[in-house]
């Protein structure tokens, strides 16, 4: 007789917009489950494959009264979200949120919730811990006295095509063949797979109903980060590299180095970095119980890292570290609302006239950034991205989730995609530091005898007097930058075709 088919779950996920969670929402559909998809704009989930399979409602974990009704029904709630990266205070907000959204799951009846928190070190105290794993290990805490039975999985070091420690990894390793390093690179660490992560996530959706408590996990292996390093090179085909740790780069220092040759962000990396001083090694394998490897065993750290690299090369990356984006982020006003009332609004308009037809445009269009540049003045949109990053900004490193295709709510360099509409519009938002806000528009239209129409709109909506100084000061700039552009992006499509 075959045991019945489990009952399918209805399943609230935070963070799908995110690296973890825009993963865990397909693993959840293919177990059968039904989900629901809590993010603060509906519009950034639009062109995700899995769009039309899910419910999904709006809200924000750091404003409890907009999380009325989100939990309606909801049997499991995945817990993803944190503000790793967003400056001085996010302990604060972390735990407002994470307070928040306990005591909204209770008052729902919620059967259970799944935190991913981060591995620490056994038997530090926690005012000796990482402001970034001290405020996880918070979380936890607090999430597992809200009522609701909790499974808080703990994992160190994440392998997986676009995840933030794995791109440092891989970008410290590609571009620095002799590295004077931190004594971190001698900490014990135990990475796992991504893939496994997500099959433990997907399968604490089924613990019994008392079980409230940590879970450790981690991939099969116990390595230095200089072995990570070292193991690396040998999967990605580099010549071997020579690694020479030094006691004297603080965490602060090591950010700023991370920051420097990696695409990962000051702001980013230095949390990232804090919690690489610590030995986090997994204490006990308590899941397995519930969850059992699968037969093959759990993806060893060379396995995860060609896998990763597979994605990469094949254009695979379903998300990355930079597809969140973080609260506050600059998003409204829009230069398209009708109702504009934000004062000034400064234009720079380019259109030219374009032989090339309308697909043969806007190929190049959808291919702009990353690896293909910007075409116009390297040299000038090198240097400021140098300058946002130097005042902790995102600069201009972190590339493309896909090297010929967009969507909605993808990182593009130091601009995040506000806008597209295949074929004719594509509308990027600007993230770098800037005194106002920041608009690029580029649209394409048929024009003439099978030829096409190219407009390109450049805007800037500044705040205060340093925003009106900002503009003025960079005007003179522009017939090089957006000028180059226009005539650069019309040349390349008419070469294309």
């Amino acid at each position: 007789m075959t045991e019945p088919m489990p009952t399918p779950l209805r399943c609230l996920v935070t963070g799908a917009t995110g690296y973890l969670g825009g993963r865990l929402v397909p693993e959840l559909l293919a177990a059968g489950h039904t989900v629901r998809c809590l993010v603060r704009d509906p519009v950034r989930l639009r062109d995700f494959p899995w769009r039309a399979e899910v419910e999904i409602v709006t809200g924000d974990v750091t404003r409890p009264p907009s999380l009325a009704g989100v939990f309606e029904g909801v049997d499991l709630a995945y817990y993803l979200v944190h503000s790793l990266g967003t400056g001085p205070g996010f302990e604060d907000r972390d735990r407002a949120a994470a307070h928040a959204f306990g005591a909204a799951a209770a008052r729902a009846g919620v059967r259970r919730i799944v935190y991913l928190g981060g591995l620490g070190p056994s038997g530090v105290p926690a005012e000796g811990l990482s402001p970034h794993l001290r405020s996880r290990a918070e979380v936890g805490r607090i999430l597992r006295a809200s009522g609701v039975p909790t499974a808080e999985l703990r994992a160190a070091v994440i392998i997986g095509s676009g995840s933030a420690s794995f791109e440092m990894l891989r970008y410290l390793t590609e571009r620095l063949p002799v590295m004077v390093t931190p004594s971190w690179v001698g900490t014990r660490i135990q990475p796992i797979a991504v893939r496994d992560v997500l099959r433990f996530l997907t399968g604490a959706a089924r613990l019994p109903a008392d079980v409230n408590r940590t879970f450790d996990i981690g991939g099969p292996e116990v390595l230095t980060y200089r072995q990570m390093m070292a193991r690396y090179a040998r999967v990605a085909g580099l010549r071997r590299r020579v690694i020479v740790p030094v006691p004297v780069l603080t965490p602060w220092l090591s950010s700023l180095w991370v920051g420097l040759v990696t695409p990962v962000p000051g702001s980013l990396a230095r949390p990232l970095v804090e919690s690489l001083r610590y030995e986090v090694v997994r204490t006990e394998d308590d899941l397995a119980h519930y969850v059992p490897d699968p037969p093959g065993g759990l993806i060893g750290f060379d396995e995860s890292v060609r896998l990763a690299l597979k994605r990469i090369r094949d254009a695979e990356v379903t998300t990355r570290w930079s597809s969140a984006t973080l609260p506050g982020a600059p998003s409204d006003p829009l230069p398209t609302d009708p109702d504009w009332a934000g004062g000034s609004l400064y234009q720079d308009v380019r259109e030219r006239s374009v032989s090339a037809s309308p697909a043969a445009l806007w190929r190049v269009v959808e291919g702009i950034g990353g690896e293909n540049g910007w075409y116009s003045f390297p040299l000038g949109w090198a240097l400021r991205g140098l300058l946002d990053r130097m005042v902790g900004g995102v600069g201009l490193r972190r590339g493309r989730r896909d090297p010929h295709r967009l969507r909605v709510g993808d990182s593009l360099d130091f601009w995040r995609v506000e806008e597209i509409e295949p074929g004719r519009l594509l509308r990027l938002r600007a993230e770098m530091r800037l005194p106002g806000l920041a608009w690029l528009e580029l649209s394409v239209s048929p024009h003439g005898d099978g030829g096409a129409l190219y407009r390109q709109r450049a805007l800037f909506h500044p705040h205060g007097l340093a925003g009106h100084a900002y503009w003025w000061a960079v005007a003179p700039f522009h017939a090089a930058v957006f000028g180059g552009m226009a005539r650069n992006i019309a040349e390349r499509a008419c070469g294309s075709c």
